[in-house]
């Protein structure tokens, strides 16, 4: 599935949500593992605040996009499905120098979906079971928050310099 064409069908635009909540799934889950290995101790407050803040987002992001996939008349596709598709299309190396390079691949992946997606949309003249305008405000939201958990990385990033 390509992002650069316009989305044709309720059921191609559920897969490319699903894949979103996908995203989110991953940038929270590494969020939480990053806090977890490395603790509060060997983490600044700053670090902390920021994981822990990605992982709320995420989950908050993933209920948005849940709820959008809902409102399609359209099958949903099975998990491993839609996580093969993220693998192959969105995942990241993930060897990395530190937790925030880590955090700021996640974030700019995550803008790049999205962005993506909403221009794909706006490509396209099909009429979905779920208002356009619904649609495109919940994912322009999304990737504005995702900007800026980017810019957020990398003043952190800049300040520990």
């Amino acid at each position: 599935m390509s992002l650069t064409h316009p989305v044709a069908t309720d059921h191609q635009l559920a897969r490319l949500l699903q894949i979103g909540m996908v995203l989110e799934e991953v940038v929270e889950a590494r969020a939480h593992k990053h806090h977890e290995a490395l603790g509060e101790k060997a983490l600044d407050h700053d670090v902390v605040n920021l994981l822990q803040g990605a992982a709320e987002e995420s989950a908050e992001h993933r209920g948005r996009l849940e709820s959008l996939v809902d409102g399609l008349d359209a099958d949903p596709v099975a998990y491993e499905e839609i996580e093969a598709l993220v693998a192959a299309q969105y995942e990241s190396d993930t060897d990395f120098d530190g937790v925030l390079y880590d955090q700021l691949c996640n974030e700019e992946t995550a803008y790049k979906f999205y962005d993506d997606l909403i221009t794909a949309i706006e490509g396209s003249d099909i009429e979905f079971t779920i208002g356009r305008e619904r649609l495109l405000e919940t994912l322009r939201e999304i990737r504005r928050d995702e900007r800026d958990g980017v810019e957020d990385v990398t003043a952190l990033m800049e300040r520990r310099e």
